[in-house]
């Protein structure tokens, strides 16, 4: 059998192929996750806005906006446009650094919490069909594997 004859679902021992068919999944994963979440959110919300309000949220405490893109990977422009955007609609507070006036902190507000847990509670139903459907204990067990994954990209950025 030629190596384009191999069926699409076959597990394979080389690491290349290995290695291409996981990124390949976690690309469509993605992409796929993405839009799901995104068409649950309340309306007016990106997905953008809720990852910055839900990772205030669980960090409960302030961030500078430089501290923000690089947790998100993305361009300090790119973050700054977010923020203006989640300060508009009152979930932000931006203050500026006492100590160091060139620098700023965001904090979520009442409102930016109230948002946040309300997308929670519009995506958790999505989130839970999918958990519920594969199974919570084989999501557990992937868990650390996507955890580590993601610490070595990080640790390559």
């Amino acid at each position: 059998m030629s190596r384009s004859d191999k069926p699409a679902d076959r597990v394979t021992d080389r690491v290349e192929d290995i290695a291409v068919a996981l990124f390949g999944e976690l690309f469509m994963t993605d992409q796929l996750a993405r839009n799901r979440v995104s068409k649950m959110l309340p309306r007016g919300m990106e997905l953008s806005h809720f990852s910055v309000l839900n990772h205030l949220a669980r960090i409960g405490d302030e961030r500078t906006p430089a501290q923000l893109a690089k947790a998100f990977h993305v361009t300090r422009g790119a973050m700054t446009n977010t923020l203006a955007k989640l300060e508009w609609a009152g979930h932000i507070h931006i203050r500026p650094d006492w100590d160091d006036a060139r620098r700023k902190f965001v904090a979520i507000s009442p409102s930016g919490r109230a948002a946040r847990d309300a997308a929670v509670q519009s995506v958790s139903p999505l989130i839970a069909e999918v958990v519920d459907a594969l199974g919570a204990d084989r999501v557990r067990q992937v868990l650390p594997v996507l955890r580590e994954l993601r610490g070595r990209l990080e640790g390559e950025g």
